[in-house]
């Protein structure tokens, strides 16, 4: 298992635009559809270990914050033909499963991961109600095998000074998980 850290996106940055498949509903979903929204976006994927060891708590605290008024969405930018049980049919029984809330998105091509330079599964990225970047990194010090508990200390701070109005420390540790899988240039060049 290796770890790979999150780039840590320029604070300030503007979200970068999307509109992705929703395997679970068959759904669009754009940025466009959070305007005016604080909006936390999450590259993940079904099978990472880093992934399957915060999920039940990050389903949680995103559902409740749905009902605080932030918007999230969780994309899969991961390589299908080499991760199969990364594919849409996999996602859609991993969001059923898991009880989400919010769209879990299929990013094929992988062009949404470049535009947020998004590095490994868990990465999140915080976006105030203008869209500009004003967190990035670590849900938590949890990994797996490290016995730090999962409570999603360090994004919720950010999300809870955000809607309150509170400035947000500049103090950020990188997120880390695997490696965004991704294509080879051969498998990108049939698109």
């Amino acid at each position: 298992m290796v770890q790979t850290p999150s780039t840590m996106l320029e604070l300030g940055t503007e979200a970068p635009d999307f509109t992705l498949p929703a395997p679970l509903t068959g759904k669009q979903v754009s940025l466009y559809d959070y305007v005016g929204k604080p909006l936390t976006v999450v590259f993940s994927c079904n099978h990472c270990p880093y992934v399957l060891h915060i999920i039940d708590s990050f389903v949680d605290f995103a559902n409740a914050e749905l009902q605080r008024g932030l918007g999230v969405v969780m994309i899969s930018s991961n390589d299908v033909a080499g991760y199969p049980q990364d594919s849409p049919l996999k996602m859609a029984e991993f969001a059923r499963t898991h009880a989400f809330d919010f769209p879990y998105l299929y990013d094929e091509s992988q062009q949404v991961a470049v535009a947020y330079q998004a590095a490994c599964t868990p990465d999140f990225y915080l976006f105030d109600d203008a869209h500009r970047l004003v967190y990035r990194g670590q849900y938590d010090g949890s990994r797996p095998g490290n016995n730090e508990p999962v409570n999603g200390a360090d994004l919720q701070a950010a999300v809870d000074a955000l809607l309150t109005g509170k400035a947000i420390s500049n103090t950020q540790i990188p997120s880390v998980g695997c490696n965004i899988k991704w294509r080879t240039d051969d498998e990108a060049a049939h698109d």
